[in-house]
């Protein structure tokens, strides 16, 4: 597996390699939510690739296998409240600094984002829950995290239909803003000009 083969000079070089991600940074409401994984090299995970290419049910099973296999497995949100505030760059960084807060990693690989300024070496990798097993168990841990927290909004909020499109920007998503305005998940920065 390539994802393997790519990490694998890190773990010959250190013990422990975190991989980082985050789900939701493009969604009109709910947390941003980013994870940090540390996983052994041996075993390997079976179907752990981007989240984005698993369907929902897959990628369930692997979540689990994930946490029961993983050396650490660390998340971190942050709210619509801070996004707005601080913007969603700002508000993701911060998401992966509280997801490593306890990681004691030897070195970070992180989908795309830098200067998080954590105690250990980082390493950006663009694409890279399509190319490290480190980064892309991360997307997984996010996905699933971010995927339940928006079923249970739909619970407290079902007028938005979050379970169908988990906060993104769909054609049913801003009819609905329109029609019953916002509540307290959503991002007002993101949805100024729906209403």
């Amino acid at each position: 597996m390539a994802m393997i083969a790519h990490d694998q000079p890190y773990w010959a070089a250190c013990a422990r390699v975190a991989g980082m991600d985050e789900a939701g940074r493009g969604p009109l409401a709910g947390n941003v939510v980013a994870a940090c994984v540390i996983m052994p090299s041996a075993p390997t995970v079976d179907w752990v690739d981007d989240s984005k290419k698993l369907s929902a049910l897959r990628r369930d099973k692997v979540y689990e296998e994930i946490l029961r296999t993983a050396l650490y497995v660390g998340v971190g949100r942050a709210s619509a409240q801070e996004i707005d505030e601080i913007n969603i760059l700002q508000a993701t960084m911060n998401a992966m600094r509280r997801a490593a807060a306890d990681a004691q990693a030897n070195i970070h690989l992180i989908d795309a984002v830098k200067n998080l300024g954590l105690d250990a070496p980082e390493i950006p990798i663009v694409h890279g829950d399509a190319v490290s097993y480190s980064i892309a168990a991360a997307s997984i841990v996010a996905k699933v995290t971010r995927d339940r927290e928006l079923l249970a909004l739909d619970q407290q909020y079902p007028q938005y239909g979050f379970a169908r499109h988990k906060g993104y920007g769909t054609a049913e998503h801003i009819a609905a803003i329109r029609e019953h305005g916002p509540c307290p998940a959503h991002r007002m920065t993101f949805i100024r000009k729906f209403l």
